[in-house]
């Protein structure tokens, strides 16, 4: 079974890294006024999605696996009225994408199927299932960043 941990662990915390990598292809060209910028009179900015994702992990793994203390205001992730400049956004991110690396590749095989419970989270039951279901939830955000990114370069 041992092998089974190594391969999972290795799986999404692949994942998590690819996850990051393509979130940076489409923001790392947008200028700080551009990330912040809300194209539409509906929905969010990049800079405020990257919030979001970065709160997202912080909680669900950080906060309550990884045990760090991190105490989330998620509607702050959406209207914060004095971002932080775009590189320490990123850089926020990326220290998260390194904890959800970390707090994986800690995970021993008992531990995959250890019970979870978080706020506004009823459906992931299990460890394994929250660190699936925060990848399926970063990556459906970095869709509306790539469709974002996309339409800020036309404008």
């Amino acid at each position: 079974m041992p092998e089974v941990n190594k391969t999972v662990a290795a799986g999404l915390a692949a994942y998590y890294q690819y996850i990051a990598q393509d979130l940076h292809k489409w923001v790392d060209p947008l200028s700080n006024e551009q990330f912040w910028r809300q194209p539409y009179p509906y929905g969010n900015s990049v800079g405020h999605l990257l919030l979001h994702l970065t709160g997202n992990l912080n909680y669900y793994i950080g906060a309550r696996i990884a045990e760090t203390g991190y105490v989330r205001d998620r509607d702050r992730e959406f209207t914060e009225k004095q971002p932080p400049p775009k590189e320490e956004a990123l850089r926020s991110f990326d220290r998260t994408i390194a904890l959800v690396d970390a707090t994986i590749r800690k995970q021993k095989t008992e531990d995959w199927g250890k019970a979870y419970t978080a706020e506004r989270e009823p459906e992931a039951a299990d460890r394994f299932q929250i660190f699936v279901r925060c990848a399926g939830h970063a990556y459906h955000h970095v869709g509306q960043i790539v469709y974002l990114s996309r339409e800020l370069a036309r404008t």
